[in-house]
């Protein structure tokens, strides 16, 4: 048997279990993110130090989707809307705002996991959307 097994960064599952438990307890789940990483697309005008402190409250976004390889949601930031996504490389913490209970995660956890996220799903979109032609409609006699 080998000396090192292959799992799964246990990050995206303990982040989902946490945010489960503010939002449980009708607190403020905050998300701590390293806004250097690579395909992290939030609004640079509030990132401070390399990072962004994101409100995740359902009240405050849309589109909410949190799975293995990234969260992602729509936001208003200074009244414009955002689309956010954040791979869970960046994600640096998750906490509650009212006491600051939550789990922040060892950044050099994913150092030796080579990144398997290809784009971001807008830039999937925007790819495949020159290839689609546009609905016309004729008018028969």
């Amino acid at each position: 048997m080998s000396d090192q097994l292959n799992v799964t960064p246990t990050r995206p599952y303990l982040a989902r279990a946490i945010y489960e438990w503010i939002c449980d307890n009708q607190l403020t789940p905050y998300l701590l993110v390293d806004a250097t990483q690579q395909h992290t697309d939030v609004p640079q005008q509030f990132v401070k130090d390399g990072q962004i402190v994101l409100n995740l409250a359902p009240h405050a976004i849309h589109q909410f989707h949190m799975d293995n390889d990234a969260i992602s949601f729509s936001a208003r930031f200074g009244g414009v809307a955002k689309d956010i996504y954040v791979p869970i490389r960046a994600v640096l913490g998750l906490y509650a705002r009212e006491n600051g209970q939550g789990l922040f995660f060892d950044p050099s956890e994913y150092g030796d996991i080579q990144e398997t996220i290809e784009t971001p799903i807008e830039d999937k979109k925007q790819e495949a959307e020159p290839n689609k032609k546009k609905p016309s409609l004729r008018i028969l006699d």
